[in-house]
């Protein structure tokens, strides 16, 4: 049946929304946030399975605007000037999202806004990257009272086939295969005066936005302390509640308050950890299914499996197989 027809789109999309854990049917929630692999795994199909998914990232990204992204947004196009709007990013992109963080670097006439590297070579991870860059685009062409180029879009990836939806978005001269993502603009066109500046706004948003980076802060720093210390202690078995608390010099009481503050389930965390190791282990190194289970905290194989197969909707082995 052609991908057109109302029940092939329909099962199409229900197959990415479950790529991701997201109930399609259910009502809209800008609170609710996909997991980064879960992410990275759907980019990766649709570069796997469509003619034009290598573009995917620069079309979603073309679509953006400033009010996708609530007060971050608003603290983007209030800024006094790009220059503003930018060390906002920098400053407060974690906020948004926990993948592609920037940093601004001025040097002589020209501004840069790159995507700060991850160690991962994930394809989805430098698909996200360049989704950041086309965002941060569309955003500046929002902001800006004149209509301007950049002087060179710097992308990581190797030069596709097909360049046309990378022209048609940037509208300037894109570089592939550069080892980094950046977008480098004249420092003229970086400050001029915002569309919508307002030094009154851009301090609300900004004093709004110090308070959710602080709690994000806190909530982060737990979250990696709980992973690091489940993850090394997978092969034995994971840590009770009480043995957490423990290895981390506070009461159970304590640590389960800090955990409700943060929006956290110790369960939850335990079964990240899991997922996180079992697919470096079987991205990483030829071990047996029964060893990668083992190393992962599970009492066998068909346990191991079971519970992989509620996480990616597919058996370790057949993940493996596509990688």
């Amino acid at each position: 049946m052609a991908v057109g027809d109302a029940p092939a789109s329909r099962t199409v999309r229900q197959a990415l929304y479950r790529l991701v854990d997201v109930d399609p049917d259910a009502p809209s929630d800008p609170r609710q946030m996909v997991a980064d692999d879960r992410f990275f795994d759907l980019l990766e199909h649709l570069a796997a399975e469509f003619e034009q998914g290598h573009a995917i990232p620069i079309k979603i990204g073309a679509s953006m605007r400033c009010d996708d992204y609530g007060a971050f947004g608003l603290a983007f196009k209030s800024a006094p000037d790009l220059m503003g709007s930018y060390r906002r990013v920098e400053r407060f992109g974690k906020v948004v999202t926990s993948i592609a963080n920037f940093q601004v670097k001025p040097m002589d006439g020209i501004l840069l806004l790159s995507v700060i590297p991850a160690p991962s070579q994930r394809l989805g991870l430098a698909m996200t990257n360049e989704l950041a860059l086309a965002a941060a685009w569309s955003l500046t062409r929002e902001v800006s009272q004149v209509s301007f180029v950049p002087l060179a879009i710097h992308l990581a990836r190797e030069k596709p086939t097909d360049e046309t939806a990378y022209q048609t978005h940037f509208q300037g001269p894109v570089h592939f295969a550069a080892g980094h993502n950046t977008l480098e603009l004249a420092t003229t066109d970086a400050l001029r005066t915002n569309r919508l500046a307002d030094q009154g706004m851009a301090q609300f948003f900004e004093t709004h936005l110090e308070q959710e980076l602080s709690a994000f802060s806190a909530q982060t720093a737990l979250e990696s302390q709980i992973l690091d210390h489940v993850g090394k202690a997978l092969s034995e078995g994971a840590p009770s509640l009480a043995d957490m608390a423990d290895r981390l010099g506070m009461s159970r009481r304590t640590l389960q308050r800090r955990l409700s503050a943060a929006g956290l389930a110790y369960q939850d965390l335990v079964s990240k950890a899991r997922k996180t190791l079992s697919e470096q282990l079987l991205r990483e190194t030829d071990y047996a299914l029964a060893e990668i289970a083992f190393l992962a905290g599970f009492s066998d194989q068909s346990t191991f499996t079971r519970a992989f197969k509620r996480w990616h909707d597919c058996t370790p082995a057949s993940f493996r197989r596509g990688m």
